[in-house]
C-alpha cells in the first residue's frame, strides 16, 4: 500500500509507493522546464523514468499525450495508480529506456535518469537504487539516452533532460551535439546535498568530484545509501526553496550571481537542465 501522500509541485497530490523515487528539485525543475516549452494540447509526449508519475501527470495536465515508461515495477503501480487517482489518461509501460517504445516517436521526451555517481554495480530493478546509481561516472544512463533519443524524435521535437553537474553536462551536451541534436543547459539551481550523496561525500572529493568539507564541518556521514525518495535523498529536501545560481557556465546565459566558494560547493550540488531539439 502506499505509504505517503505528497505534493508533486505540479497542481496535485501524489501517492507514494515505498522504494518509489519522489518529486524533488529536480523533478521542479523539470516541470518549470516543460511548462516554459509551451506544449500544444495533443502532443505527443514520452516521461522516461517516470518513477512515481509526476511528470507524467504535469505534461498531461498541459493537454499532452502521455506515455510514460519505468524499469522498476514499482514505479510503473505507481504511477499508474497516481494517473487513475487524477483522472488523466497516461500509457504506462515497463521496460528499459526506449525498448519499451521501439519505434515510436515524439514531440518531447522528458527524463530524470539516475545520475548519482556510486562504487556499486549497477543495482537490481528490484533495490530502490536503481533510481539513483549510475556507474562511478553517474553516467551509465546518461549516455544511452543521449545516444537514443535523437532516433525517438520527431522533426522539431524536444528532449528536456535534467541531471547533476557531478555527471558532466558538458559530455551530455557533446554527444547530443554529436547526434545532430541543438543542445544547450536552460536553467540551473543548487541544492543541498541529500543523504546519499552526504554518505559518499569522502568519495566523490577523493576523485575531485566535490571540494573538501569546510573546516569544522561534522565528517561523520549519514546512514549509506538513503532512499532518494525520501525526503532529502541525493538532489535535496524536498522544500528546501534554494533557487541559487552557479553562475560558472556559458550556456545557460545568467550570470547574475558569482560563483560559490569552495565551502558552498561542498555542501550543494548544482543541477541543470539541458534541452536538445531536432531540426
Amino acid at each position: 500500500m502506499p505509504d505517503s501522500r505528497q505534493s508533486n509541485g505540479a497542481g496535485g497530490f501524489l501517492l507514494r509507493l515505498p522504494g518509489v523515487y519522489a518529486p524533488q528539485d529536480d523533478t521542479r525543475l523539470l516541470l518549470k522546464a516543460l511548462a516554459a516549452e509551451g506544449v500544444r494540447n495533443g502532443a505527443r509526449l514520452l516521461d522516461l523514468g517516470s518513477g512515481s508519475g509526476a511528470l507524467a501527470l504535469g505534461a498531461a495536465r498541459l493537454g499532452a499525450e502521455v506515455t510514460a515508461v519505468d524499469l522498476a515495477r514499482r514505479a510503473v503501480l505507481a504511477t499508474r495508480l497516481n494517473c487513475q487517482l487524477a483522472r488523466k489518461r497516461v500509457r504506462v509501460r515497463r521496460g528499459d529506456l526506449f525498448a519499451a517504445v521501439h519505434g515510436e516517436r515524439y514531440e518531447v521526451i522528458l527524463c530524470n535518469p539516475p545520475y548519482v555517481p556510486s562504487r556499486a554495480p549497477a543495482p537490481s530493478p528490484h533495490r530502490a537504487a536503481l533510481a539513483w546509481d549510475a556507474g562511478s561516472d553517474g553516467r551509465a544512463v546518461l549516455d544511452r539516452v543521449c545516444e537514443a533519443a535523437p532516433e525517438a524524435l520527431d522533426r522539431g521535437g524536444v528532449l528536456l533532460m535534467v541531471h547533476s553537474a557531478l555527471s558532466r553536462p558538458q559530455l551530455s551536451l557533446a554527444r547530443l551535439r554529436r547526434a545532430g541534436l541543438h543542445a544547450a543547459v536552460t536553467d540551473r539551481q543548487r541544492v543541498p546535498l541529500g543523504p546519499v550523496l552526504r554518505s559518499r561525500r569522502p568519495w566523490l572529493e577523493q576523485r575531485g568530484m566535490l571540494p573538501p568539507a569546510p573546516p569544522g564541518e561534522p565528517t561523520r556521514p549519514p546512514r549509506a545509501d538513503a532512499d532518494r525518495g525520501a525526503p532529502g535523498g541525493p538532489t535535496g529536501d524536498t522544500d528546501s526553496g534554494t533557487d541559487a545560481d552557479s553562475g560558472t557556465g556559458t550556456d545557460s546565459g545568467d550570470t547574475r550571481n558569482a560563483a560559490p566558494g569552495d565551502g558552498e560547493r561542498a555542501v550543494t550540488e548544482e543541477l541543470v537542465v539541458i534541452r536538445a531539439q531536432r531540426s
